[in-house]
């Protein structure tokens, strides 16, 4: 990259943080962040502080420490102005994803860490785990906003509470209470409504569903195959005669209800003409298809317990490939009042797969899984400039299109910036970024 090349990316850099930055209040803090950004940036094996301080001329770590560690600027405000230029930059959005990811630690020491599933290596091991909301279009996806996961041992020890210096309002909050928080908050920053897809740990859960359904949001989320449905509307079961005394009763007895059915027998019960094939993107293989049916069913949640839940009508979308002798993924769905095809169902519930690929890149180009601190506010800090990063990394994408046409920033002429131009030798965004 010549002087010229890397003159415009700074540049560009500068235009693209403008009055993101804003929140953080005084220059300084500015000038940290966009020097903590181009140590993101730039290549290198790790991205923690040390490492990306020796890579560039004026950085000091401990001003980059104070700056993500203690410096109290808002995170929020900053996230919400992140995904305000997200939603115009990424047009023709498809869905918004839900999911989580894990940080490995060999401490013990880092806020949130626990025993618990890991992921990233696909076991029980020492971990953080995160909850993100994330913006997608057919192309690309970019994060939003993040909850880091408390187990109850680091909110009921006094001890470990002060050691991550977890604030005091911080009360323990389940991975989908943390997702509905995530969805609330995008809500008040009147992010443009989309369908909500997540994988069988939000989407076995009744009561995130249910308050999908309040917040009127569509969805289409994966859930296990042991859940249990019925394939009439149990709504509409009529009530026994009263009896002369006693309360007259509201709801049906069990041995009223219809047959509470798992999914593996409602797949293998749907005749013939109920499977299509369907091809719903092209993959790096050639045309993903399969083999799908769907079918309207009620969530028997609780049934057995004589709960009385509000029940709803949803879509039940299987999959079940040729030559496979049973299915292979399930989903719940609704999509609002329009009438559903099966295609349209499709093209929703695997569009989560793009949320891996955030994760990855940013795991293995921007160092999120780098962060070297131990406190609450720092992790949450590290998390926003990463995903700063990675918008930034999008809209360089976007441009280097060859039917690019929106107007992300001009580089004939000096943007003012958060920080002065450091002069920093970024490669060029390779493709497949």
């Amino acid at each position: 990259m010549n002087a010229n090349q890397m003159a415009s990316l700074d540049r560009r850099l500068n235009g693209f943080l403008g009055d993101l930055l804003t929140p953080m209040g005084r220059s300084e803090r500015r000038h940290w962040a966009k020097v903590y950004l181009q140590g993101l940036l730039l290549d290198g094996e790790r991205k923690s502080i040390e490492p990306m301080s020796e890579r560039i001329e004026g950085a000091e770590v401990q001003a980059l420490r104070q700056f993500v560690g203690q410096s109290p600027w808002a995170v929020e405000e900053v996230q919400r102005r992140m995904a305000e230029k997200i939603t115009d930059l990424l047009t023709e959005p498809e869905v918004w994803m839900i999911d989580e990811t894990s940080f490995p630690k060999a401490g013990e020491a880092s806020v949130g860490v626990a025993r618990q599933y890991c992921g990233a290596l696909g076991k029980v091991a020492n971990c953080q785990v995160a909850v993100s909301l994330h913006w997608s279009t057919a192309q690309m996806s970019c994060p939003l906003s993040w909850r880091l996961y408390l187990p109850r041992l680091w909110l009921e020890d006094a001890q470990r509470r002060a050691l991550g210096k977890i604030p005091e309002n911080q009360a323990y909050r389940s991975k989908t209470e943390l997702a509905l928080e995530l969805i609330d908050q995008a809500l008040q920053w009147e992010v443009p409504r989309l369908p909500v897809v997540a994988d069988s740990a939000y989407g076995n859960d009744f009561d995130f569903r249910a308050a999908l359904r309040e917040r009127g949001l569509a969805y289409g989320v994966a859930v296990e195959p042991n859940l249990k449905v019925w394939l009439e509307d149990p709504n509409e079961i009529k009530l026994p005669a009263p009896k002369r005394t006693g309360r007259p009763r509201q709801f049906p007895p069990l041995s009223a209800l219809p047959a509470a059915l798992d999914l593996l027998t409602v797949a293998r019960q749907l005749p013939a003409r109920a499977w299509q094939t369907v091809t719903w993107r092209q993959g790096t293989k050639g045309p993903m298809r399969s083999r799908f049916a769907k079918v309207k069913v009620w969530a028997a949640h609780g049934w057995k317990r004589q709960e009385h839940p509000v029940r709803t009508a949803e879509w039940l979308l299987i999959e079940w490939p040729d030559g496979q002798e049973r299915p292979t993924d399930y989903w719940l769905a609704q999509l609002g009042n329009q009438p559903v095809g099966l295609r349209r169902l499709v093209r929703t519930v695997r569009a989560r797969w793009r949320v891996e690929l955030d994760y990855r890149e940013m795991k293995e180009e921007l160092g999120l899984d780098h962060y070297e601190g131990r406190h609450w506010l720092g992790w949450h800090h590290h998390v926003t400039l990463v995903s700063l990063a990675f918008a930034f990394l999008r809209s360089e994408q976007i441009r280097s299109k060859k039917n690019f046409w929106l107007d992300l920033a001009d580089d004939s002429a000096a943007v003012t910036g958060p920080a002065d131009s450091l002069g920093w030798p970024v490669p060029l965004v390779p493709d497949d970024l």
